[in-house]
């Protein structure tokens, strides 16, 4: 099945100057295709999650857009130092963000729960030293 739209994102490491920018442009995107509000709001709070820990936790990665007549999905992947306990990750309040992100006000834990919390469907694969790969998806209907 082809997507309606298909998007890619690269997402720079500690670039927190463009932080936030993917994550607009997709809510733009979804919002002149008529997606309806709550799934808009639901995909924006889970791809602005998603694109944070890319600059945070990351040595880069890409964030990726689909959209198909059923609904929309977001993949995060990147290069990296991986998450060593994806369960211990997934805790509300759990970070490893460095000082930097903190001094900024990121990295407060509630990244992968808010995406997990917002996505209809949501997988996250790790390998220490690899990298990690998050898929989500929001249906329409």
């Amino acid at each position: 099945m082809s997507a309606f739209i298909h998007a890619e994102y690269p997402v720079e490491t500690a670039d927190y100057t463009r932080a936030g920018e993917a994550s607009a442009d997709i809510k733009r995107k979804l919002k002149q295709l008529g997606v309806p509000s709550l799934v808009l709001r639901r995909v924006a709070v889970a791809s602005y999650e998603v694109e944070l820990n890319l600059v945070i936790h990351s040595l880069g990665g890409v964030l990726t857009l689909e959209v198909d007549e059923k609904g929309v999905s977001l993949t995060s992947q990147d290069i990296g130092p991986g998450i060593p306990d994806i369960s211990m990750a997934m805790r509300e309040g759990y970070s490893t963000a460095n000082e930097e992100a903190r001094s900024l006000g990121f990295g407060a834990g509630m990244g992968l729960p808010n995406m997990k919390r917002n996505a209809d469907e949501f997988e996250i694969e790790s390998e220490v030293g690899k990298g990690t790969r998050i898929s989500m998806r929001f249906a329409l209907g």
